[in-house]
């Protein structure tokens, strides 16, 4: 396993930006670690952070370094700060960047990793389990799958308790990225919406997988969301346990999530 820190520019943004990048690589004799090569192209993660954390934060938090070298895969780590991985009313094109500009770059960076559609995941935790299912139904032809942990999925009612709350919660943040509830509630932010739209263009569908701690102040969302899609005929698999809105849990889960996406059983402990 190889672990790179890459600072570079961000054209859609206008700024210099951050990503972790791991990249696989065949080892013998390193104590403690399997390092497993990639035969041909390289299956790519792009594994999302939450309100409070950065592009280090999965790497600090949990064991994605040793998960990632047993499989053989890529995970790409970008920081987006607090933007909801969207467009925002004061401007800033995250979205843009998350979507379109890092796959590309990244591509170019690291022409190991594959191009296909069914060995790219987003996945994510809390805001970033919003910003994963919003790349797997808003760029599903660059992601085929999508796992949310713990993620902020009912947007829409997010922003509206948020406000009802007061500027102190966080409602001023809400309103610079997503300008109104009116705004907010149908567009491409509402993930809702969102898979509406794209099971009615007749496309192939992502694969999505989601997990929530029955104790987590998001899991109501998550039930709305599931049982949403679920109806419009995507292949979902979901997951509730004992749990609130902690590391714990999302150490365990991701390696859940990396199993379910490889279609194996491996043992990642």
């Amino acid at each position: 396993m190889a672990l790179l820190h890459v600072d570079f520019f961000s054209t859609v943004l206008g700024m210099s930006v951050n990503m972790d990048v791991i990249l696989p690589q065949q080892t013998w004799g390193q104590i403690g670690m399997e390092g497993k090569g990639a035969d041909g192209r390289v299956r790519t993660m792009y594994l999302l952070h939450g309100m409070s954390d950065d592009h280090t934060i999965w790497q600090r938090r949990t064991s994605i370094e040793r998960y990632a070298s047993k499989l053989g895969i890529a995970v790409v780590m970008p920081t987006t700060h607090l933007a909801f991985y969207t467009d925002t009313a004061y401007g800033m094109r995250y979205w843009t960047f998350i979507s379109r500009e890092l796959p590309k770059i990244c591509r170019e960076f690291f022409p190991q990793m594959s191009t296909e559609r069914e060995d790219t995941l987003a996945a994510g935790l809390s805001m970033g389990g919003y910003g994963a299912w919003k790349l797997g139904l808003g760029a599903s032809d660059t992601f085929g799958a999508a796992a949310s942990l713990s993620g902020g999925l009912d947007i829409v009612e997010s922003y509206r308790r948020h406000v009802k709350e007061g500027e102190h919660s966080g409602a001023a943040l809400l309103k610079g990225i997503f300008a109104s509830e009116e705004a907010l509630a149908g567009s491409d932010n509402d993930l809702f919406a969102l898979a509406e739209r794209l099971a009615a263009e007749g496309k192939v569908l992502p694969r999505l997988y989601a997990w929530c701690g029955m104790g987590d102040f998001l899991y109501q969302g998550n039930l709305k969301a599931w049982e949403h899609v679920k109806k419009l005929g995507y292949d979902l698999t979901c997951e509730e346990s004992a749990g609130d809105h902690q590391w714990k849990y999302w150490d365990e889960k991701i390696q859940d999530v990396l199993r379910w996406w490889l279609g194996t059983d491996t043992d990642l402990r």
